[in-house]
Formats: structure tokens, C-alpha cells, sequence
């Protein structure tokens, strides 16, 4: 079983220091980005334009903004009132920090369920029998170093914004089981909201908003841990009731575990970005939070993950070892290639509530890795209007290049900024700081950057060529030594560099895609050969394209070709390639194999 590492700790203490965003200190510093942690206070001073406190951390303020701050209580209580039973659940575990005795367990075990369910199961395994000490000391959420290594404790002070289900109504009832002394609502209550929620449709007449408590259960599952465990959101903890809504604790831990995970299996990493997303937005569903948090929660892990992988002593001596083990024990467990272990497991999905369709957006159901990328993104903004300026340049913050190391190991720094300058999302949204010297953590989408398909020039430039799929590197360049115009039913030379070595592809022929030879690629990654087109081929102008065994083409770009009209004797539409160089290819007419799905290039 797993040692704990607060053993002699108090459960209070814990319970306290996690609540309120301060992680417990594992150790002394060791390494540079120890000292030099993102200062989260400036990171998410957008929020500045919204609400200001009164300085005093006792949540009150000016309301500084009352639209965006009514669409976020619009959001926050309709997503609250429509989870399904089974997401309120899920948000409980979500909640949950492990204890001084560790039989519980915390975020960085629940967002695990982005690796698939087979995978998952293997993970919380290892990391219960103590057979992954390396990923535990690093991820988990009460002293990882990477899961726990900023706190949200000033930032929550600093901007002190009261949480959702607090009474507007000084005079409000608590219910029975709260502290009454440390949340008494004469003191305790979002006042300052008021007005901003008096007669709207999501508020009471009082102005306190529709939220509904979801009770404390016991978790009998043993999904994450192999003991019962007591769930409770914690609305009566003074820790909770006191504590600043902006930025959400649990979120901001939920990605440091999340983008942490994600960049030890980079395969799965859209899966187990999306699940984080479910952890963030789990907050609103208890009713704590709202999504102007989770979205500061997210800005906040992305910045402590980018600092941690720019740490090269860090990286080398923690992350890329942690990685190599848990490749390692989960390979070893599964019994094959984690790509095998993949493609045989039921991937993550979600229906947060029931297929409903929340305000502005969709039903966030994730079934595979191209919705999850889609809910992810939708996170981002959840549905806000812009209230920034619209139409800026990407801004990339400097460091955010290194979230893709793992993922595009082959990649410059510069290609990688390039990728995820062209995946994020456009400017102007809440909270985007577009133009300033920290450049925009609020428009990164690392769901998409890590699903793209990337194409890299012969001059080294780097285009994103769609997203939603593997993360995979193109730099394959067809070309026709003999010219690019042929006759319908003869044969046309080819040849191909930056091709995957060793490999056999496919050549396309479209527009109406058919399979027309093959070319063998060799170590040098190059291939010649020649293929005929079909003496039924449309005259005009036509690509060719080569792909590989999953229908995916490898090519920077296809193959421009025209096609000139056959005599009227016409052809018989077969040939044989030649070879040459270190590659072969053999031509043969054939309509695209079933299941093989092929990019959609216009001829």
C-alpha cells in the first residue's frame, strides 16, 4: 500500500492548507523553478475589470462589470441545477484531498480517468501498491511536486470574491450542521452582489442565487482507493465559506495534476486535459465556484506546468524519469505497447447533464478524443461575450513551448510556439492579458496543440494542419521528376522525401479518392517508383496523396497533377511502378480499402 507523506500531519491542518490553496511544503528547495514560481496575483489580473475587492480579504467589493459577472451566476446555477445524479458524484470525489492517514485519495487519482478505463485502473493500482513512487512524489495533490507546487492562498485573498451558494440576504438561515461562528452570514455573505442579482431568474428576491447543496455521501466504490471514503463538498467549513471564490483551488490542483499526467502519457494527453476540464467544472456543479474561476484555475496550472518543464534540472532529474516509469509499469501491466493498450481500452467520456444543453453552448458529451478536444475548448470561455479587445495576434507566453516536449519531441522551440500560436483560441475573451510582457495563458489550448497534426516545411516552418486526431509530424514532399501532367491510363514517375522510414504507403488519387499503387519508403525516409492514373480519370486537374495505414497522409501537402484526356482506344487503367533510389512503388487502380479514412483535399 502507499506510504503516506504527511504522516504525524492533523487532518485539520491538511484539510485547512488545501481549502483555502496553500499546499503543504514537500521540501526545500532543489531546484531553480522552486524560487521561481508563476506570481499568480498579476497572472490573473484580468479579473481587475470584473470586481474589485475592498482590500480587507472579507468578500466584499464593486462590481465592476455587471454583465460578465450575471452571466457567470447565470452559468454557475444553471450548470449547478442540471447535473445529472451521477455528475454530482463525480464532483464529490473531484473534491476530495487525501488525508493525514492517506485512505483517501485527491484530484490527481480522479483525473486519471483521462487515460481510458483499463489504463486508469492500472495507474490508481500502481500508485496505491507503491509501485509508481516517482509519479506519486510528483503529482499528487497535497505535496507533489508538480501537483501541488502553487498555492491559490494570496490570490484568493487578494480578490475575495464570495462564492456562489453564500446567502446575498444577511439575515439568511444557515443550514443545520454549519459553523455558525466562522460563516455567520451577517459577516459572511455576497452582499455586494445585491443588486447585480435582484430580479434575475437565477437569484431569489432576495438576490441570493439558485444553488442547491449536494449532500455528503460515502464513496463505497473503491474506484480510487481501496477504502470507504467520506465526501463532502464542505459548504459550513470555515475554510470554504471564508474563502475567496476567484481563483478555484481545486481547479488550479486539478490542472497542475492534469497537464502533469498529460505530459508523462502525451498519447492520451487531449483525453486527460478534457478530464481536468470535468474537475474544474465539477466546482460549479457543487455550487462552490464559478466559471470565471475555473477558467483563472486552468491559467494557473498551465503557468506552473510551463515553469516546471522550463526547468531543465527539473525536467531531467523529475519529469522525464517519472515518465519513463510509468510508461514502463503500465506497458508491464497491460501486456503490450502502450499504443496497443490504447487502442484495446473504452476511452473517457462524460455526460455532465444528461445531454441537456447548457446557456450558449453545448451538452459537453465527451465519446472520443475529437469531442473531448471540442468540450475542452468550450471550457475555455464557457460561452462568455467578449469583454477585451478582439482580432490580436496569438501570445504565446514565454515557457509554454515546453508543455510539448513530450508531445513533439522532435519539434524546435520555435515550431512548438508555432503550434500553439496557431491552436489557441482568439483574443478578447474574460480574462485574456493578449500584449502584455506575461502574453495570454487564457487563450492556450493545449487539448488542441496536442492533438494536432503538424506539417514542417522543407525551411523548417511549422503548420498545423488539423487538430482532434493524433499528435503526429508531417514533412513528407511528393514530387513528379517527369513532369505533372499525364494522360489518363499512363503511368506517373514519383518520387519522395521526409517520408517515415520503412514504411509502405498508399498513393491517392482524387478528387474521388482512389487507391493507385503503393510506395515503399526507405531508411533515408525517401521513395521513387511510379503509379498509372486510371484511363477513366477526368481530365483536368487532379492531387496525389500518400498516406499511411490509418488512412492519415504524410504529406506537407499533396501532389498538384492535371490530367490530359486519353485517346478513345483508352488504356487498361493497371501498370507496374518502377523502382529506384532507396524507396519502390507499384501502380494498380482500387477504390480506398474500407476503414480507411482519408483527409479531405480538395483536387
Amino acid at each position: 500500500m502507499r506510504r503516506s507523506a504527511l504522516r504525524g500531519v492533523t487532518v485539520a491542518a491538511v484539510a485547512t492548507a488545501l481549502v483555502v490553496g496553500s499546499p503543504l511544503a514537500a521540501q526545500a528547495a532543489t531546484y531553480p523553478s522552486d524560487s521561481t514560481k508563476p506570481d499568480l496575483v498579476s497572472l490573473l489580473n484580468g479579473y481587475d475589470q470584473y470586481w474589485t475587492s475592498t482590500g480587507k480579504n472579507d468578500l466584499h467589493g464593486t462590481v465592476n462589470d455587471p454583465a460578465t459577472l450575471a452571466t457567470n451566476d447565470r452559468l454557475t446555477s444553471w450548470i449547478n441545477q442540471h447535473a445529472t445524479k451521477a455528475q454530482q458524484f463525480t464532483a464529490l470525489q473531484d473534491a476530495e484531498y487525501d488525508n493525514a492517514t492517506n485512505t483517501a485519495y485527491d484530484q490527481s487519482f480522479t483525473v486519471s480517468e483521462g487515460l481510458g478505463d483499463a489504463l486508469s485502473k492500472l495507474f490508481v493500482q500502481g500508485r496505491n501498491d507503491g509501485d509508481l513512487p516517482l509519479v506519486n512524489a510528483l503529482i499528487n495533490s497535497s505535496n507533489g511536486t508538480s501537483g501541488a507546487y502553487v498555492g491559490t492562498g494570496d490570490a484568493k485573498a487578494h480578490y475575495s470574491y464570495p462564492r456562489p451558494y453564500l446567502p446575498t440576504d444577511t439575515a439568511a438561515t444557515l443550514p443545520a450542521g454549519d459553523d455558525t461562528a466562522s460563516c455567520n452570514p451577517a459577516t459572511v455573505n455576497a452582499s455586494s452582489l445585491a443588486a447585480n442579482r435582484t430580479g434575475k431568474a437565477w437569484a431569489d428576491a432576495k438576490g441570493n442565487l439558485t444553488i442547491t447543496r449536494v449532500p455528503a455521501v460515502t464513496d463505497t466504490t473503491h474506484q480510487f482507493s481501496p477504502n470507504d471514503v467520506v465526501l463532502d463538498a464542505g459548504y459550513g467549513q470555515k475554510g470554504i465559506c471564508t474563502g475567496g471564490s476567484y481563483p478555484s483551488g481545486h481547479t488550479t490542483t486539478a490542472y497542475q495534476a492534469g497537464i502533469t499526467l498529460a505530459t508523462l502519457v502525451p498519447e492520451l494527453a487531449p483525453e486527460i486535459l478534457a478530464r481536468a476540464s470535468e474537475a474544474g467544472n465539477d466546482r460549479i456543479v457543487l455550487g462552490v465556484h464559478y466559471p470565471l474561476d475555473i477558467m483563472g484555475g486552468r491559467i494557473d496550472g498551465e503557468a506552473a506546468l510551463a515553469a516546471r518543464w522550463s526547468d531543465t534540472q527539473y525536467r531531467t532529474e523529475v519529469l522525464e524519469p517519472a515518465r519513463a516509469e510509468l510508461t514502463g509499469y503500465l506497458e508491464a501491466k497491460c501486456g503490450g505497447t502502450l499504443a496497443d493498450c490504447i487502442a484495446a481500452e473504452k476511452p473517457y467520456t462524460d455526460d455532465p447533464y444528461g445531454g441537456q444543453a447548457m446557456p450558449g453552448g453545448t451538452a459537453q458529451v465527451v465519446t472520443d478524443r475529437a469531442s473531448a478536444a471540442k468540450v475542452y475548448r468550450e471550457r475555455m470561455t464557457y460561452g462568455f461575450a467578449k469583454t477585451g479587445t478582439a482580432g490580436l495576434a496569438p501570445s504565446v507566453p514565454t515557457g509554454a513551448s515546453n508543455l510539448l516536449l513530450s508531445t513533439f519531441p522532435t519539434l524546435t522551440d520555435a515550431q512548438r510556439t508555432a503550434v500553439l500560436a496557431q491552436t489557441e483560441i482568439a483574443s478578447g475573451y474574460p480574462l485574456d492579458q493578449s500584449g502584455t510582457a506575461s502574453g495570454s495563458w487564457e487563450r492556450l489550448d493545449l487539448a488542441a496543440a496536442t492533438s494536432a497534426t503538424v506539417a514542417v516545411a522543407a525551411d523548417g516552418t511549422a503548420t498545423v494542419v488539423s487538430t482532434g486526431g493524433d499528435a503526429r509530424v508531417v514533412s513528407g514532399v511528393l514530387t513528379a521528376p517527369e513532369g505533372t501532367s499525364v494522360e489518363a491510363g499512363k503511368p506517373i514517375a514519383l518520387a519522395g522525401t521526409g517520408l517515415p522510414a520503412g514504411s509502405t504507403l498508399q498513393v491517392v488519387l482524387r478528387s474521388d479518392p482512389v487507391v493507385v499503387g503503393t510506395l515503399t519508403v526507405g531508411a533515408d525516409g525517401t521513395a521513387t517508383g511510379s503509379v498509372t492514373v486510371p484511363a477513366s480519370t477526368t481530365a483536368g486537374a487532379h492531387t496525389l496523396d500518400l498516406v499511411d495505414a490509418s488512412g492519415a497522409s504524410v504529406l506537407v501537402s499533396p501532389l498538384a497533377i492535371t490530367v490530359t484526356a486519353a485517346p478513345a482506344t483508352g488504356g487498361t487503367g493497371t501498370g507496374t511502378g518502377g523502382t529506384g533510389g532507396t524507396g519502390t512503388g507499384t501502380g494498380s487502380t482500387g477504390t480506398v480499402p474500407a476503414g480507411v479514412h482519408l483527409p479531405v483535399v480538395s483536387g
